[in-house]
């Protein structure tokens, strides 16, 4: 019980979805996704094992 409520709203945003005019900023989305101009997303650099030189090995 209680799915009513739900796949009311459901319908309402997909109906405003589907009629309501958008004005996309595409060039905004290409960017957003592609992670723009200068960004990087790459993994520290840094080895792992400099971080973890300071503590003795368990051989």
């Amino acid at each position: 019980m209680g799915r009513g409520r739900a796949k009311a709203k459901q319908t309402k945003v997909a109906r405003d979805l589907k009629y309501r005019t958008h004005d996309t900023d595409f060039g905004a989305l290409a960017r957003e996704l592609h992670g723009g101009e200068g960004e990087s997303d790459d993994i520290d650099a840094t080895d792992e094992s400099d971080q973890w030189s300071d503590y003795p090995s368990r051989d």
